[in-house]
């Protein structure tokens, strides 16, 4: 599907496919394993040319939408690019490694030294006032007054994103390990691909984003870090699991320690209740209310999750399992 959406998204409301087609024709870039990478360098020159032009439209209370991939964040973001007032942006790590040099993990876009975590005080002026100007472009090319950006690393970057937008608001998704764990392993397994003499999947150039997160995020953690020299045997499965842990830890600090500018969106309750949590997205993200986007999101939001085994080390088993029973709770004390 073209900017990942359907017939049924079209016949929903039609003038939302010009806003889904500019953001994927002009502003979301290709990453290493999709097809059409010629397109990259016209995306520098966009976000090159719209920071050079004077602020078009206010950039209010941007949410971004965190949390592990594979775990429901593109459909959650396709739901609300119902919205009639929503441009969504599905991963513009083009224009974010425009912005900051070292803000390429994945390598799809530079080469440059990279940080999972970037602070308040990684954002430059110039950078911010950039920012600004790109993504109020955006919000004028798209024809959208709010911008929905889904971006999971960002959890790891929160602190920088307040610094380039203050009222910003963030969206962490989780779902369940499992679930999560089985469609990283599958996606890698599907688009994995070799290309000039490098691999290039779930992890990067040449396993460029799981060297940054085992040397980088793995660290902070005591019950991991003694397992480091384990590591480099884990398969997919097991560094997808790696990969959840220290992201959903991320999440239920970040909702131990945070304010109301975060909202906690298990997956599993989106599906179980969208009504509910049409009217708690519409009101968390100040959105006028909008039928067309409640119907949608009531309709699209299904549960397909099936029983799922996973086959990990039993050193890692164990950390895994604790982390699911703290996300279960903490999922519990959201839906409260």
């Amino acid at each position: 599907m073209v900017a990942q959406i359907d017939r049924d998204y079209i016949n929903r409301r039609p003038t939302r496919l010009w806003s889904r087609l500019v953001s994927y024709a002009l502003f979301e870039g290709r990453p290493l394993t999709t097809k059409g990478q010629w397109i990259n360098p016209l995306i520098f020159a966009h976000a090159k040319a719209f920071g050079a032009l004077p602020q078009l439209k206010k950039v209010r209370a941007p949410t971004y939408i965190l949390g592990t991939g594979r775990s429901g964040t593109t459909i959650l973001g396709i739901v609300l690019s119902m919205h009639r007032q929503v441009g969504f942006l599905n991963e513009p790590k083009a224009l974010w490694s425009a912005l900051h040099p070292q803000e390429d993990l994945i390598g799809s876009y530079n080469r440059n030294a990279a940080s999972y975590r970037l602070e308040a005080g990684d954002a430059s002026a110039e950078m911010v006032e950039a920012a600004h100007k790109v993504f109020g472009s955006y919000l004028t090319v798209s024809n959208t007054s709010r911008l929905v950006d889904k971006y999971p690393e960002l959890i790891f970057r929160r602190e920088f994103v307040k610094a380039v937008f203050p009222d910003a608001r963030f969206l962490f998704l989780s779902r369940s390990g499992k679930a999560t764990c089985a469609s990283i392993d599958g996606w890698s397994k599907r688009l994995g691909i070799q290309a000039n003499g490098e691999v290039h999947d779930w992890w990067g150039a040449n396993d460029r984003k799981w060297k940054l997160l085992t040397q980088q995020l793995v660290p902070e953690h005591p019950d991991l870090v003694q397992f480091a020299d384990r590591m480099p045997e884990l398969d997919h499965t097991g560094r997808a699991a790696i990969e959840w842990i220290v992201t959903m830890r991320e999440g239920m600090q970040q909702l131990a320690t945070g304010g109301p500018d975060m909202l906690h969106a298990p997956y599993e309750s989106l599906c179980a209740d969208p009504a509910s949590w049409s009217a708690k997205l519409q009101g968390f993200l100040g959105l006028e209310r909008d039928e067309v986007f409640e119907r949608y999101c009531a309709d699209t939001l299904t549960n397909p999750e099936r029983e799922i085994t996973l086959d990990l080390p039993d050193w890692l088993s164990p950390i895994f399992d604790a982390t699911e029973v703290a996300l279960e709770r903490a999922s519990a004390r959201s839906d409260a």
